[in-house]
């Protein structure tokens, strides 16, 4: 059994940007090969990052899920939904294909986790991101932050209230 932090956050993780910090940078493939870069998408309107931690898995389908049936407020003019894994893009694009997801999946595959790393999210031990959560606007400032032990499923009605005041 690990020892765990705050909100069943095993401890051997690096802190997590915070609202007012600047968020790391990123370019990663999204589920069809192309890269995203997100200081390029948020140009002009905010991002929210959703790290999860395993495609075609029971907690992270039905999150996606609700984000995905409640996407026009979570995207539209004024913020973009990338969610981010550690799962290689051939099994991101499967599961999108499958589940008619229409934001983007990215694949932090290869380096193995160095984005979720950045953001303070990889569980080391096993080889994959917690459930964090992160509003990006378009200074690249963090204005919003949540993370969720693996097997903790993220409360979307947070998500809801920091989308709502952008």
């Amino acid at each position: 059994m690990s020892a765990t932090g705050e909100g069943g956050r095993p401890e051997h993780l690096t802190a997590h940007p915070r609202p007012g910090d600047r968020a790391p940078d990123l370019t990663l493939p999204d589920q069809h090969g192309e890269p995203v870069t997100l200081s390029e998408a948020v140009r002009g309107r905010a991002a929210l990052l959703v790290f999860f931690p395993a495609a075609f898995t029971s907690i992270c389908t039905g999150e996606l899920l609700e984000v995905q049936l409640d996407i026009d407020t979570f995207a539209n003019d004024r913020v973009q939904v990338h969610g981010i894994s550690c799962d290689p893009q051939s099994s991101l694009r499967a599961w999108a294909a499958l589940e008619g997801y229409r934001f983007p999946l990215l694949s932090d595959f290869w380096p193995h986790g160095q984005v979720c790393r950045s953001y303070g999210v990889l569980d080391e031990r096993h080889g994959r991101p917690l459930r964090g959560t992160f509003l990006v606007d378009p200074t690249m400032t963090v204005r919003w932050s949540s993370v969720h032990g693996p097997d903790e499923e993220r409360p979307i009605g947070l998500l809801h209230e920091a989308v709502r005041d952008r």
